[in-house]
């Protein structure tokens, strides 16, 4: 009987040199073994601008391109990454616990800069006339915010500090406003001016305080939008790398796109562009498109009752190599009181899964590339490890993603499969979940364009790339 090869990715590997590292960093370039045809990343202009079709369209770019940190080695990065993302994931884990969810709502807010692991940053005009910032992306939290002047306590930031004096569009929200009582609960208050404060807590002791404000924001060449509630910070702390505040693109009112309302019809898309310093710039694109990508897979997005900031997929299940696992049915169900469920996080790295469904993954990928690759020790986190040093290309089997009921399948670019921890040591970015809570990372996320529509209650993924 022939035996039938499964489905591999041919991944070409060629030595560059990044800047700060001491070591060669590998760059994967993948054969589809579907058509056989080279797929060629391009890099988007890093500069922000209206698309033709005028919808705002900002760069967006990667922490390590903002905040120009340079590294002893690569390993030294990957490891800093490792430690940030653990304690975001273990933090998303307990924050999204039934248990957890039934004391804890309302109190804080989760974040992709907890730890420090806000991961991409998009370049936004405050105030008139705007004065640009850098802003973290965050699609698992909903409140906007910058430091302002004048600032009783700071962190560093790479921008001047926005001053509201400045800005003759700035106009503080009232106490006890609609407004002000559309932030999370437990979250605003009343300044002795009447001002509506508010207050907003991250998972690793950073927070945020000041005043609730309406202001113009100013998205790269396109129009001025006006009338936008960010919070204006005068207290502040943590680890935000330079950025001037955050961008909350989650699905309640209060993000970016709950605000917007029809203007952008409840839909954004984003492309996130590899990591390092010499990574080029993804996208952030504001609005629907009216002729939505043909060629995408589109997913049922889900909502949790108890944490409706969340953007959750109907993952159903996986594949390695052209083959779907055996899995238990309902192992990344959203449970009726909060539970488990598949999260997609922009600043998360590493995906996390059951880990039922981490074991049969990681077991299925070592089996496939078999004794071809030498193994390497786990580093942190990631425990399923290869020694490329000195290959020039090397077979990986494909990973898919399955959604729905229809099963409809996202195969993963061979790049967002191995990631590099230095000296030619390369591992498999998955890792088990310390609970039944699932998370989409950006390290699979990066390349593909990924259209989030709350509106129609759907979420594509493709066909075009970054």
């Amino acid at each position: 009987m022939p035996v039938t090869p499964l489905p591999m990715y041919v991944v070409f590997v060629s030595a560059v040199i990044m800047s700060g590292a001491s070591a060669s960093s590998l760059w994967f370039h993948y054969i589809d073994p579907r058509n056989f045809t080279m797929a060629a990343a391009t890099s988007p202009s890093s500069s922000s601008s209206s698309r033709r079709d005028g919808r705002p369209s900002l760069a967006l770019l990667h922490r390590d391109a903002v905040s120009g940190r340079t590294y002893p080695s690569t390993r030294h990065a990957m490891l800093g990454l490792a430690a940030r993302d653990g304690a975001l994931a273990e933090y998303l884990q307990r924050r999204l616990s039934p248990t957890t969810m039934t004391t804890e709502v309302g109190s804080e807010v989760v974040s992709g800069i907890s730890e420090g692991s806000g991961e991409y940053f998009v370049r936004v005009g405050v105030g008139s006339p705007p004065t640009e910032q850098y802003l973290v992306l965050d699609s698992g939290s909903d409140v906007i915010w910058v430091q302002c002047r004048p600032c009783a306590e700071c962190y560093q930031q790479s921008d001047p500090l926005f001053d509201p004096a400045a800005s003759a569009s700035f106009t503080v929200v009232p106490c006890g406003s609609g407004v002000c009582r559309t932030l999370p609960g437990g979250s605003s208050g009343c300044a002795d001016s009447g001002a509506c404060r508010y207050q907003v807590s991250y998972g690793d002791g950073s927070y945020t305080q000041g005043v609730l404000a309406m202001e113009t924001l100013t998205f790269g060449d396109s129009t001025p939008v006006q009338g936008v509630a960010i919070g204006c910070g005068h207290r502040n702390r943590g680890l935000f790398v330079g950025a001037a505040g955050l961008l909350g693109l989650g699905w309640g009112p209060m993000s970016l796109v709950g605000q917007l309302g029809g203007a952008a019809g409840g839909a954004f898309s984003y492309c996130l562009a590899s990591r390092g310093a010499d990574a080029g710039a993804g996208s952030l694109v504001l609005g629907r498109d009216d002729a939505m990508p043909v060629g995408a897979v589109w997913v049922p997005l889900l909502r949790n009752a108890q944490e409706p900031s969340f953007y959750y997929v109907g993952l159903t299940g996986l594949g390695v190599g052209g083959e779907r696992l055996p899995l238990q049915d309902g192992l990344f169900d959203l449970t009726e009181d909060g539970g488990g469920g598949v999260v997609m996080d922009t600043g998360t790295a590493v995906t996390r899964l059951p880990p039922d469904a981490y074991a049969a993954l990681r077991d299925a990928f070592a089996d496939a590339v078999g004794g071809g690759l030498p193994r390497s020790p786990g580093v942190s986190l990631l425990d399923t490890c290869y020694d490329l040093s000195g290959y020039a290309s090397v077979r990986v089997p494909t990973v898919a993603l399955y959604f729905g009921r229809d099963g409809a399948a996202l195969t993963l670019p061979a790049r967002n499969l191995l990631v590099e921890m230095g000296g030619g040591v390369y591992c498999l970015a998955f890792a088990a979940s310390a609970s039944g809570l699932s998370i989409l990372g950006n390290i699979q996320q990066q390349g593909i364009q990924i259209t989030v529509d709350s509106a129609t209650g759907y979420v594509g993924f493709g066909p075009t790339t970054c």
